[in-house]
């Protein structure tokens, strides 16, 4: 299966028809003078994304919760303890909650204001006593004629929204953190189980030696290059301990705990089990991307600001009306008068105009300038998942190099042991022998460790479809 996804990635090229297909963004992004319609963007952005032909090879089975290929239990629980403990996601959900409450704050603006007055006075004047009581009901109700209150509104949804995205986007880099942790925790002990079975290998070789250089059949240049190979692989010992723990910390920081509160089990067997790269809509898994969402919800809220910007050069008309009642003489609103007043009222800042047109011209750079970054992040999208295939191939490729070459290496060591019991070969060879095995098996450990990574971080490119599955957990 590896040789064949080698073999399709190296036989369709990864090219992107940019320029064909920017002019095609330009022209329906450029010069926006109304509300952003996201879902028609979002559909124009699917088709820019299929002309470009990325990943089309990689078809197939559905990639909704991926990392459940590798069949661990605890790797599963792993990636719900992080998505529901994770403090950084709960920050961003708490920001997404004021984001929503502020949107509804600015959708009240729609409905008229004002509230209920009660008061009483009692005031004397050179001893002469008075007495006044009201009840008042006032509202003031500002007429969106012209669209301001809409275009602020458009706006506050389309910040909400971009928030959500953000939210999106860090549970993807929650859960890929997690699977490469776990990964990578996994490679190390087993990186530390072979340190361990080498160094009783030499062990045992040192012990023969120092036999045989007393009986006079060994030199000391054999057993002193025998201790230097042990040396080098206890010398390995500290560093793949410390990256076990550096693993560990890194896990439980992403599940919101301690270091020492996670306890993991020995599963070295992930590495053997089938863990392919397949997606069920290469375009939609880039088009849907949680950062080109976010970057599209902040044009949108940019470009609704600029036009919020520009209803306020018109009049802002509103209207102010009270009623109520008014008690002379006592403060038991006892012998009331009515009173009400609908005052209708036309408010243009024409004196304002120069700052109220700077205004308005800084807000559309500022929505340019979003649209630009739109553009950045559209374009960074698809050379990252591009970039991240052209990983996921060398990888593989390295891999089964090391493999070959640890294979190799293991036969000419077992030859050279067979050898040096017949006296064919003095104990230097096999010394060397000895040495490039524990190369070899370095190497593929590495390979193999390095190729699960690179899977994990195709995935992490491909996130559109499969961020919107983690909601089901």
């Amino acid at each position: 299966m590896i040789n064949l996804l080698i073999k399709r990635f190296k036989d369709k090229q990864l090219k992107t028809k940019l320029t064909i297909s920017a002019v095609l963004v330009a022209t329906f992004l450029s010069g926006c003078a109304n509300k952003i319609d996201e879902k028609q963007h979002q559909q124009l952005m699917q088709k820019f994304i299929a002309d470009a032909e990325i990943a089309t090879q990689l078809t197939g089975k559905d990639e909704i919760n991926w990392w459940q290929q590798l069949s661990s239990t605890q790797l599963n629980q792993l990636v719900k303890d992080a998505l529901a403990n994770n403090y950084n996601l709960q920050t961003s959900q708490l920001e997404l909650q004021s984001a929503l409450a502020r949107l509804s704050a600015q959708e009240a603006d729609f409905l008229p204001q004002g509230g209920l007055e009660i008061g009483a006075q009692r005031t004397s004047v050179a001893d002469n006593i008075s007495r006044q009581s009201n009840a008042n009901l006032a509202m003031n109700w500002q007429l969106d004629l012209f669209g301001r209150i809409s275009a602020l509104v458009d706006a506050a949804n389309a910040s909400a929204m971009s928030q959500a995205e953000q939210l999106r986007a860090l549970q993807t880099q929650v859960v890929a953190s997690v699977v490469k942790g776990y990964i990578s925790y996994q490679g190390n002990k087993q990186k530390q189980h072979i340190v361990n079975m080498q160094i009783t290998a030499l062990e045992q070789s040192i012990e023969v030696l120092e036999a045989r250089v007393q009986e006079g059949i060994a030199n000391e240049l054999d057993l002193n290059r025998t201790r230097a190979q042990l040396s080098r692989q206890q010398a390995l010992l500290p560093e793949t301990i410390y990256a076990q723990y550096r693993d560990l910390s890194t896990l439980a920081l992403l599940s919101g705990r301690l270091s020492g509160d996670l306890v993991l089990k020995d599963e070295q067997g992930v590495f053997d089990l089938p863990f392919e790269v397949a997606l069920a809509q290469p375009n939609e898994s880039i088009a849907l991307r949680p950062d080109i969402s976010q970057a599209l919800y902040e044009f949108s809220q940019a470009n609704s600001l600029s036009i919020a910007a520009s209803k306020a050069l018109l009049p802002d008309i509103s209207l102010h009306a009270f009623a109520g009642v008014l008690s002379l003489g006592n403060n038991q609103l006892n012998n009331t008068q009515q009173q009400w007043q609908v005052a209708p009222q036309i408010k243009w800042s024409l004196l304002s105009y120069p700052a109220l047109l700077a205004q308005r011209d800084a807000q559309q750079y500022l929505s340019e300038a979003a649209y630009s970054q739109y553009q950045q992040v559209v374009l960074s999208a698809i050379n990252e998942s591009e970039l991240s295939l052209r990983l996921l191939t060398k990888q593989l490729e390295q891999k089964g190099f090391a493999d070959k070459r640890f294979t190799y290496a293991n036969k000419a060591f077992i030859q050279a042991n067979a050898m040096y019991q017949e006296g064919q070969i003095p104990y230097l060879e096999l010394l060397d022998a000895r040495q490039d095995v524990l190369i070899a098996q370095e190497n593929a450990v590495n390979a193999t460790i390095s190729s699960s990574l690179a899977k994990v971080t195709a995935y992490q490119a491909f996130n559109g479809r499969w961020s919107y599955g983690l909601i089901t957990l």
